[in-house]
């Protein structure tokens, strides 16, 4: 099942117009969150870059669909840098979305959904 199907059920179930949700691991100190239609924004020192999937090297543009990259600034001592297995794609004014995982990576990590 895809998010867009599943956000529709649970839309319809408990009756409301939007679902709200957050993007993190435990990896990372700061959350992105969505304020409905699976789009996300970061605090302003959390910041997504998207990769090449052939490439991890080269980011991408705007627009773009590729791996999600992770910079976490909130720790004064340290960064935190997550190459993640999903995929996605940034905005023109930096919220992004997540569109899924890469084919052959593992099912794993935590998103939760509040009504």
């Amino acid at each position: 099942m895809v998010r867009d199907e599943l956000h529709r059920i649970l839309c319809d179930k408990f009756n409301v117009e939007q679902i709200y949700s957050e993007y993190g691991m435990t990896e990372l100190l700061s959350q992105a969150y969505s304020t409905g239609k699976g789009i996300f924004n970061t605090p302003p020192w959390m910041k997504i870059l998207i990769r090449d999937t052939n490439d991890p090297k080269t980011i991408l543009t705007n627009q773009q669909t590729g791996g999600i990259n992770v910079i976490d600034l909130a720790n004064v001592y340290s960064c935190s840098f997550i190459a993640t297995q999903d995929l996605g794609k940034v905005h023109r004014d930096s919220s992004f979305e997540v569109l899924g995982r890469f084919d052959t990576s593992d099912i794993r990590g935590c998103n939760l959904l509040v009504t």
